[in-house]
């Protein structure tokens, strides 16, 4: 039985022996979502050839300032699926899109769904009005689990998500956060800190 995330195909450990289905992390990703990957992926692979290897990383390192050292390269090349070196029936080395999906989707995962952010931020939100006070905020991130400095708290209840009156949205904050679904809309919003 296929799962609900994989839309009625095979997921990776479902499918036979020795054969591996590459394409199920396509699923993961709306079609804009696919697109705005495909246009990321397409600057790093900079002379087009559909791999991003290690002249591609020079190159895009470089022009970013980033001196490219060889083991930031090996680093990052690491990271790939099935790590280093060659790849399978002699691919050579680099990340093909689909091994570069995979990798965006493996780092995706790891962040707090929004209803999870959305529920410790309701802890603070006596009226449940979608605003808590910055001066609440400020002594838990500074004080409980991994604090934050100051500087760091600062860009945060600085920006555009505080009112006046010092007081925080944390829904509207909790939406830039997300990938973007909304196909007018077509990049991933970065988070405050």
């Amino acid at each position: 039985m296929a799962s609900a995330l994989s839309h009625g195909r095979p997921t990776t450990l479902q499918v036979a022996k020795g054969k591996r289905e590459t394409s199920g992390v396509f699923s993961l990703f709306s079609p804009p979502q696919i697109q705005q990957f495909k246009e990321a992926f397409g600057l790093v692979d900079q002379d087009g050839d559909g791999v991003v290897d290690e002249a591609d990383l020079k190159g895009i390192l470089g022009s970013l300032g980033i001196p490219p050292t060889p083991e930031l390269i090996s680093g990052l090349l690491s990271a790939r699926p099935g790590g280093p070196g060659q790849g399978a029936a002699g691919q050579s080395k680099g990340v093909n899109f689909t091994m570069f999906l995979t990798m965006m989707g493996e780092r995706l995962v790891e962040l707090d769904p929004e209803a999870e952010l959305i529920e410790a931020f309701e802890s603070f939100d006596e009226n449940d009005s979608g605003w808590v006070k910055g001066s609440e905020i400020r002594k838990w991130l500074s004080s409980v689990g991994d604090k934050m400095d100051e500087r760091e708290i600062d860009r945060l209840l600085k920006g555009p998500f505080t009112d006046r009156q010092g007081n925080f949205n944390y829904r509207e904050w909790v939406k830039v956060l997300r990938v973007n679904t909304d196909p007018e809309q077509n990049s991933v919003s970065p988070i405050g800190f």
